[in-house]
């Protein structure tokens, strides 16, 4: 009884300390980040900080664990990962990347840009991950056949996968979760990201090419190997390949046109996945699906619904507004700049399911006008933010491991040098846009 009457009067405390362990122990990686969400959320639960039960007396439960976890966000992503990994076990990535390296001519420079741009392009539809995984392969074929060093093309991509992912809802995590917390549509993240993202992208690789220009240097001969690029057994399921074009395409509208038809994203990309799982076999399709990460975002929506509950949230979003003294300028630019530094040392996603209830909290204070632009100032933040290190996203660690296989590998320090200047360059700009746009 001692121990329920110290719980029930120290909920914010207990939750707080759950909410720090499990991102100290999520920055270690010293046990898997799902694991530690899961751990943290079972903990929430069994301490009663969210509540088992649907109704409490014959009334509806707010507290009810079910009530704080995203299954928009939730939908969205495992219908997406089906979807990208049926479309390319057809080779149609694989295809188009290749036709738009045989455009360039085997050009060391024109390859850097062809590259940085498709990776954007891609992340901003695909997932991050997935997009460096279909690239590079490709990268590496390009460089043997040029006598080049890849890493240059490696890091290029790292940081456009990074920078394309911000465009649009689906491009990152983080902007689905905040696109689910604020009521965001597809085409409202068109509209307020995608020009900004564009210039960022287009200085970023002109900053690149003039960093890595020396290192793009190869011979007439090699540059016409790369241009003989065989593409012709590329796709491997020709049929699979229409249908899945066909059906992305119908995805994109879908997402596209919310505004009109109502139909929310998720329900759009089920629908996708459902027709796309008709030529697949299920079982091995939902074998590749990336579990893990869907469970880490299960956990940590309850341990973030536990922090919420004890009211941790509501204080957080009032000692932003009280050192700010309300401005709405020094909230931006605190929101814009700490997500940015934090993210590329942190994991963007528990940072951006924490910060998306403040900044929810926040418009319930000073109102919808006041808030927009913080959520825009969180997401160019959190998603630009993980190019400043090579541990700051989950496409930065994959390109960095199988680089190393490749006895290629990126060192921490190596990448910070271009990282770090990438991403303050993107926040520069970025904070120019905010400013420019909304608080004038």
């Amino acid at each position: 009884m001692n121990i329920l009457n110290f719980i029930h009067g120290h909920e914010l405390l207990i939750s707080t300390s759950i909410l720090v362990i499990a991102y100290i122990f999520i920055a270690l990686e010293k046990i898997s980040k799902v694991t530690t969400a899961l751990i943290g959320a079972s903990l929430t639960i069994f301490l009663g900080l969210v509540s088992q039960s649907v109704e409490l007396d014959g009334v509806k439960n707010p507290d009810y664990f079910i009530n704080f976890i995203d299954f928009n966000v939730i939908f969205l992503l495992v219908s997406m990962m089906i979807i990208v990994n049926i479309a390319s076990t057809s080779g149609i990535f694989n295809w188009v990347a290749n036709s738009l390296l045989k455009k360039t001519k085997g050009h060391p420079v024109l390859i850097l840009f062809m590259l940085g741009l498709f990776t954007a392009v891609a992340s901003a539809f695909l997932d991050n991950v997935t997009t460096v995984i279909l690239v590079m392969p490709v990268t590496f074929v390009v460089a043997n056949t040029l006598n080049i060093n890849p890493i240059p093309y490696l890091i290029t991509e790292i940081l456009a996968s990074n920078i394309g992912g911000t465009a649009t809802l689906i491009g990152d995590p983080p902007n689905i979760i905040i696109g689910s917390k604020a009521g965001f549509s597809f085409m409202t993240f068109i509209q307020e990201l995608t020009g900004i993202v564009t210039l960022i992208l287009i200085v970023c690789l002109i900053i690149l090419y003039f960093l890595f220009r020396k290192e793009l240097k190869t011979t007439k001969e090699q540059m016409a190997e790369v241009a003989k690029l065989d593409n012709t057994n590329t796709i491997t399921d020709r049929k699979l390949a229409i249908i899945s074009t066909i059906v992305m395409s119908l995805v994109i509208i879908g997402f596209v046109t919310h505004d009109l038809t109502h139909i929310e994203t998720f329900l759009t990309a089920m629908c996708g996945a459902s027709i796309m799982l008709l030529f697949a076999e299920p079982k091995n399709i939902l074998k590749s699906v990336e579990w893990n990460t869907i469970f880490f975002f299960i956990g940590l929506f309850i341990i973030i619904g536990g922090f919420e509950a004890a009211g941790g949230i509501k204080i957080m979003a009032n000692w932003i507004l009280e050192i700010t003294k309300g401005s709405e300028t020094a909230t931006a630019m605190i929101i814009l700049w700490a997500s940015g530094i934090l993210s590329g040392f942190i994991d963007n996603i528990p940072y951006t399911a924490t910060m998306a209830p403040m900044i929810h909290q926040i418009q319930l204070i000073e109102g919808a006008q006041y808030a927009h632009p913080l959520w825009w100032c969180l997401s160019l933040g959190a998603c630009l933010g993980g190019n400043m290190t090579i541990i700051g996203a989950a496409a930065n660690v994959i390109v960095s491991e199988t680089a190393a296989a490749n006895n290629k590998p990126i060192k921490f320090m190596y990448f910070l040098k271009y990282g770090a200047g990438i991403t303050f360059v993107s926040l520069i700009m970025s904070s120019v846009y905010i400013y420019i746009k909304y608080l004038i």
